[in-house]
């Protein structure tokens, strides 16, 4: 044993179906503290009969930093490393070693005594076979103290002391998201459009807004909000799939073309931005194999048509393409 002593801190409300297989997911912990924040089925019953330290606190008005810094508070002074789950996220086994690993071999950048929190890869979204879709890296491990929960919505931990703040990567622990589809996000939008009024200048809340708008079809509001986060001097996006996708509904093929190159050029998934499961599996090659068709650079087209298969080969449409660039080039 290292001798950290980890907790799994996290808030919930009447998800008693999620119970056993997060119980099971979170045991490696030391301790496992949850705020219950006003269940009317027997969450709260089935936690503290698998183990876990259970609270009950009804936050109204809702926000979700606040039920998570209360969350936060419950937890022990004397733990080392906490760990924020929520009840339909499940670790891969495993994942307790591969954190003291990485907490305990970090060589400060800094000299003195530091501050560490950890990133470690989180499946948003699985593929009914089970695989990786939406992938980014996640930011809910931190030390005890000086760390405090930051927006009613979307929320982050924030290090909120003196010390250098420095992040460690922890290679190999992994969390996935099995969410109930029936979930309501219905308190989602006002509580964005709290979050906005509250910090005009946070690129990263207007931007959720924006798309927020846009799931609920308020097309205009959607546009405005997202000119809005476009000017915003922090805003960052280079959208080479997404773009590529666009330009081939437009059949704009030299573009596409060149963005579909760009996309190829990265080789490594962000450890900072989402990694939508499509830019990942065989999108890029089959649309750089189409745009280089239509502008007529048929061996071009040929190799990547060949590279789409090898991610998908059984997929008829790419073997289709395939056998009709084959058949260009011999013409």
């Amino acid at each position: 044993m290292s001798g950290l002593k980890i907790c799994v801190y996290a808030i919930c409300k009447n998800e008693a179906s999620f119970v056993d297989k997060w119980m099971d997911s979170m045991k490696e912990a030391d301790l496992i503290v949850v705020t219950d924040t006003g269940s009317e089925d027997d969450t709260v019953e089935k936690l503290k009969a698998r183990g876990a330290v259970v609270y009950v606190d009804v936050v109204k008005p809702w926000r979700f930093d606040v039920a998570r810094n209360i969350s936060l508070d419950h937890v022990p002074k004397d733990v080392d490393i906490c760990v924020s789950t929520d009840l339909d996220e499940r670790f891969e086994p495993g994942w307790r070693s591969r954190l003291e690993k990485a907490w305990l071999n970090h060589k400060p950048k800094n000299q003195g005594t530091i501050v560490k929190t950890g990133r470690y890869l989180y499946n948003w979204s699985l593929k009914e076979d089970g695989t990786p879709d939406i992938q980014f890296y996640y930011f809910k491990v931190h030390e005890r103290k000086g760390f405090r929960w930051k927006c009613p919505v979307h929320e982050f931990v924030q290090y909120c002391g003196t010390l250098p703040l420095e992040t460690v990567y922890i290679d190999g622990m992994v969390l996935s998201h099995y969410p109930d589809p029936t979930k309501s996000r219905g308190s989602y939008l006002p509580l964005l459009e709290l979050a906005v009024k509250e910090s005009p200048g946070d690129e990263r809340m207007r931007y959720y807004l924006g798309r927020e708008y846009m799931y609920k079809s308020k097309w205009q509001e959607s546009i405005k909000t997202l000119n809005e986060y476009l000017q915003l001097p922090t805003a960052r996006w280079d959208p080479y799939v997404e773009f590529a996708k666009i330009c081939y509904e437009q059949s704009d093929w030299p573009m596409a073309y060149y963005l579909t190159l760009e996309a190829l050029k990265v080789k490594e998934k962000s450890r900072t931005f989402v990694n939508m499961g499509y830019s990942w599996d065989y999108t890029p090659d089959d649309l750089c194999a189409i745009a280089a068709y239509r502008l007529g650079l048929l061996s071009v087209s040929l190799e990547h048509a060949k590279a789409a298969l090898l991610f998908a080969p059984d997929h008829e449409r790419l073997k289709s393409n395939l056998k009709l660039i084959q058949a260009a080039i011999k013409e």
